[in-house]
This record gives C-alpha cells, structure tokens and sequence, in this order.
C-alpha cells in the first residue's frame, strides 16, 4: 500500500506463502473497539489491507446493520478474501489514492497495517481524507516496547516483529518473515496520530497469538498495560 516499494516488496506480499492473516485475539478485540464507536446506526466501514478477509469475517457478527468494504492492493490477497468479504475494491493508500470520496467513510479498520509501510505519513493523511469529521480509526499494530522485546534488547537480541531482511530471519527469535518496515511503542503511536490530524480516544492492548503457550498467561496479563501488550490497538478520531 505504499507508491514507492523497495524490489522485490510488491512480489514479496503477492507471494501466496506471505501471511496476510493476524491473529483471531486481536481482531476480536479490536471489532469489540469498533462496535462500541459506531453504536446501532447504519455505517459504513472500510478495512484497508483486509488481507484474506479472516479478520473481517470475525468483524461482521460484531457490526450488524454496517456496511464493509474490503481494500488492498494485493491481487493474491483480494482473491482470496472473495470468500469472506461480499464488498472488495482493489486500493492503494498512495498513487492516486483510495478510490473512495472525500469524508465519505464512517470508520476505517487499519489492522497490522501500518508496519508495513514505507511511507505512513501519506497514509494516514489519505484515512484522514476518506473520514467523516469525528469519523473512527481503529489501528493495531506490534509494539516495539512489548514485554519480551525489552528483556530481549536487554540480552543483546534483535526484537520480535523486527526485520532485516525480506529473505530470512536474522538475530531474533522466530521463522516467518512477514515483511515489518516500522515498529511503533504506544508514545510514538499516539504522537504520531496526534501530529497526523487524529485525536486518540483510547490505546489498549492484545496478545500475540505466536507467543509460546507457556508464557501465554503473562502476555495476556501484559495487555492490561498497552505499552507493555504485544499488540497495540488504538481508537482514534478524525480531529
């Protein structure tokens, strides 16, 4: 979703081995986020990098009587979100923009999204576009700072979520290359929203469904302080 994309970065999320699902945890919890915003009227909603549509297919039983709209720009990904998403439109956040109107969009699903952009700045001022005034963001993102990323920096270990190279792993634990450019903490996050024209209703956290079961108990516990969690989620408004 980026107009200027490093070789190889567009044939890497075309790769149907390149995973565009997150995990169930995080998409729960941010479409519980998001019914609370939007409350009973009639919406409409957009998730852009709907990837194969699983979160959006945990998302629908929660917004009933709303409208969504799946966007990406990855052919691979749209094709195999057609089973779960009745609405697609192939979009990207840059060259030219969404094909959506000017504040024409009640709320925007923006999940595990923004990490992997070359340029969030043009893409946040395109979600600000497409929005209502007082129109919704829901963002979740890897947070830098989790837990285990701090004692893993303490040790000397590249942080989980962090990569160097689209071609393996490198200095840090894990197998999957999955194609991070930016890692936020939840401070950066909310000043970069802020800096963006975005008021930040609430940060809250969710667990990593990779996290070794052993320590699963700590990384839900971990969710009750966002800038500890594994996964960031934010609720903001078009300011």
């Amino acid at each position: 979703m980026t107009a200027t994309r490093p070789a190889g970065l567009r044939e890497f999320y075309e790769n149907p081995a390149t995973p565009v699902a997150s995990g169930p945890e995080r998409t729960r919890r941010q479409a519980a986020m998001l019914a609370r915003a939007l409350g009973p009227d009639p919406a409409l909603v957009v998730d852009i990098g709907c990837g194969d549509g699983s979160a959006a297919s945990i998302t629908g039983p929660l917004s009933a009587g709303h409208t969504l709209i799946g966007i990406d720009w990855s052919q691979d990904a749209l094709r195999r979100a057609s089973t779960r998403i009745k609405h697609l439109v192939r979009g990207e956040l840059t060259d030219g923009g969404l094909p959506l109107a000017d504040a024409s969009v009640d709320a925007v699903l923006f999940g595990e999204v923004i990490e992997h952009l070359v340029d969030p700045d043009a893409a946040l001022d395109e979600l600000r576009r497409i929005l209502k005034p007082r129109g919704h963001l829901l963002l979740s993102t890897p947070n830098l700072a989790a837990w285990y990323n701090r004692a893993l920096l303490l040790a000397g270990v590249q942080p989980i979520f962090s990569e160097v190279s689209l071609r393996g792993i490198h200095g840090r634990p894990g197998s999957q290359v999955v194609g991070h450019l930016r890692l936020y903490t939840a401070r950066a996050l909310r000043d970069f929203l802020t800096a963006s024209g975005f008021e930040v209703v609430r940060t809250a956290g969710a667990p990593f469904h990779g996290v070794p079961r052993l320590l699963r108990p700590l990384d839900r516990a971990a969710c009750t302080a966002p800038s500890l969690a594994s996964i960031l989620l934010v609720h903001a408004r078009r300011a």
